[in-house]
């Protein structure tokens, strides 16, 4: 009878002891994919910081030369009607005009939780998302009724959220909708595989639908100069 429990106890142990050993596999490879995942998006970050910074560059450089064509243009008396197109595709580049067309729409919601521990998004991550959706295409981006452009900052003062010096908090609803135009398949593709996965591992709920939006238009200031 000793040697039957014994040879139990020695099964029973060896079982447990597989299974701590399959967990802490698991774990680690969980840790690795999780590593990767913030690899990506610190790489993607870099690149669109610096594509963002020639953009912008090109697109002041592009606005100055536009404006003295329209200044030359009225003081001769009309205006191409060529050169109006022009302005209105730089209008929309620029975000300084609402736009409307199919894309998606993320909703966010990092309140904390019964049993359920959360980590609330920062302003690092919502600038991540909106550069993860500009990458993806995204022709224009809104988080929470704000439109995101080259000036726009995402910032805390206190305990509240601003983008472009706006407060975003939400008392109802959703904490977050983030709207994006652009190839839908694409959108949800670089979002679901760069951002979701994350946001939903530190128990974040994240839902995207594809919809036809309307974004509008950034009501703050561009300050065109050389470049500098």
């Amino acid at each position: 009878m000793k040697k039957k429990v014994l040879t139990i106890s020695v099964t029973f142990v060896a079982v447990a002891l597989g299974v701590l050993i399959s967990l802490s596999t698991q774990t680690q490879k969980d840790v690795e994919a999780l590593d990767q995942i913030q690899s990506q998006r610190v790489a993607f970050a870099n690149n669109l910081l610096i594509n963002a910074q020639t953009e912008t560059a090109q697109l002041q450089e592009e606005h100055k030369n536009l404006t003295a064509q329209l200044d030359e243009a009225r003081n001769q008396g009309g205006t191409s009607p060529a050169l109006l197109s022009l302005l209105d595709q730089y209008r929309m580049m620029d975000g300084t005009v609402a736009v409307q067309g199919p894309g998606i729409v993320i909703t966010i919601d990092d309140r904390q939780q019964e049993h359920k521990t959360v980590f609330p998004l920062t302003t690092d991550d919502l600038m991540a998302i909106a550069n993860i959706l500009h990458f993806a295409g995204a022709e224009a981006v809104s988080i929470n009724g704000q439109r995101i452009v080259a000036p726009t900052a995402i910032v805390m003062s206190g305990s509240t959220k601003l983008i472009n010096q706006v407060p975003i908090t939400r008392t109802e609803g959703m904490p977050y909708e983030i709207l994006a135009i652009g190839n839908q398949d694409q959108l949800v593709d670089y979002f679901s595989k760069l951002e979701a996965i994350g946001l939903k591992q530190a128990g974040i709920s994240v839902s995207i639908a594809r919809k036809n939006v309307v974004i509008p238009s950034y009501k703050g200031v561009y300050n065109i100069g050389n470049g500098s």
